[in-house]
């Protein structure tokens, strides 16, 4: 696995060798950014955006955004056999100062006061495919009010995954990619 655009385009990504753990495909997160850059209805830019990672494993979703100039990146990540990678992969590309991580569960991180005081731009939604709480997250998602007005909400899943997401987001669009599901909308 590799970061495939800006700054540190080529640059390797650690994975772990847990099996816990599925990493975003190159191919899958190279048709995400294609979207991102080249969609007329999407409207979102990664340069000087800030963006949130939940379930971050080894970063290679925030780390992509970093490499094309995202001012700031939060990853949320609390298994603690892929910490140690994603904290290596972040000191790969010297940027400690920009990508902060929060070691918690996405479910309650909500619930601590204070621990995501940002808006963002983009937040990217990756759990593990058994995972069935997408709808709860985009609620406390829309509750918070940490998503900025044009921003966007990417979430992937199984491509035969039958969670029907609930209004609280409003599709923008929607792709299969081999076994993987890509949504994208806004918070509404």
């Amino acid at each position: 696995m590799r970061i495939i655009g800006g700054n540190f385009k080529g640059k390797k990504i650690t994975l772990p060798i847990d099996k816990n753990t599925r990493p975003l495909r190159d191919l899958v997160k190279e048709s995400i950014f294609n979207l991102i850059v080249h969609s007329k209805i999407l409207n979102c830019k990664t340069q000087g955006a800030n963006i949130l990672d939940l379930f971050s494993g080894s970063g290679s979703f925030g780390l992509e955004c970093y490499s094309r100039g995202a001012k700031k990146v939060l990853f949320i990540e609390n298994y603690p056999k892929v910490l140690k990678i994603l904290k290596k992969n972040i000191r790969s590309i010297s940027g400690e100062q920009s990508c902060k991580i929060i070691e918690e569960d996405c479910f309650t991180i909500f619930e601590k006061k204070n621990l995501i005081q940002d808006k963002f731009d983009l937040i990217f939604i990756d759990p593990p495919y058994k995972e069935k709480k997408i709808n709860f997250l985009l609620d406390k998602i829309s509750i918070n009010k940490i998503l900025n007005n044009n921003g966007l909400v990417i979430i992937h899943r199984h491509q035969k995954d039958d969670i029907e997401i609930l209004n609280k987001l409003k599709i923008l669009d929607q792709r299969s990619y081999g076994i993987s599901k890509i949504i994208i909308g806004t918070i509404i």
